[in-house]
């Protein structure tokens, strides 16, 4: 009964998160580390009134967050990076982020960049079939074997509540900080290249 609540779930989500495309812009955020590009592409959504501890309390069991909205958040990066002291290729990847129950939260890079969205629901939209979607259900079995990095985040000082998800660098010496913001909460971890 639980597996069926879950799809049914998933495929109303994905339901509410096309007919969202329209109404939250994609997010960017980027910085240049020894000369090379660093970027984010990801969905904002929107809390609208909701409260965050309330919904990271519906995640799924493994307590992955696609960190964004619709379409998978991608992170990429001309040179090798440590993160979190863990050693990043240059490359591209899918970003997560894993909400302990208990409040600590780990970046999570990912090698899999995602599922066209044709393949998980087949009333999508023709201009978005082949749309990379995160995988909303049962991560560590589909693709936590090639999870390239699971870094530790800390607490981060929160500015003023944000109504919008925002992914951000800040220059931290040779590096920088990234940090993740949504309502009255966020989380960071050093970036710094590799030589």
């Amino acid at each position: 009964m639980k597996t069926r609540f879950t799809a049914l779930a998933a495929l109303t989500a994905l339901g509410v998160a096309a007919a969202a495309l329209a109404q939250n812009p994609r997010g960017a955020a980027d910085t240049t580390l020894a000369g090379k590009k660093v970027t984010i592409d990801y969905g904002r959504p929107a809390l609208k009134g909701r409260d965050l501890v309330a919904l990271l309390k519906q995640l799924p069991p493994d307590h992955i967050w696609r960190a964004g909205e619709n379409q998978v958040t991608i992170f990429a990066t001309e040179t090798p990076l440590a993160i979190g002291g863990k050693i990043v290729p240059a490359g591209k990847y899918s970003l997560y982020v894993h909400a302990g129950e208990k409040g600590a939260w780990a970046l999570i890079l990912n090698r899999d960049l995602g599922v066209p969205l044709g393949k998980i629901w087949d009333k999508a939209p023709d201009n978005m079939k082949n749309e990379p979607w995160p995988h909303l259900d049962d991560y560590t079995k589909a693709i936590g074997a090639q999870e390239v990095v699971r870094a530790k985040m800390k607490a981060a000082k929160v500015g003023a509540p944000a109504d919008l998800f925002a992914i951000s660098f800040a220059p931290k010496g040779k590096g920088a900080d990234l940090t993740l913001a949504w309502g009255n909460e966020a989380w960071s971890v050093d970036v710094t290249p590799v030589k």
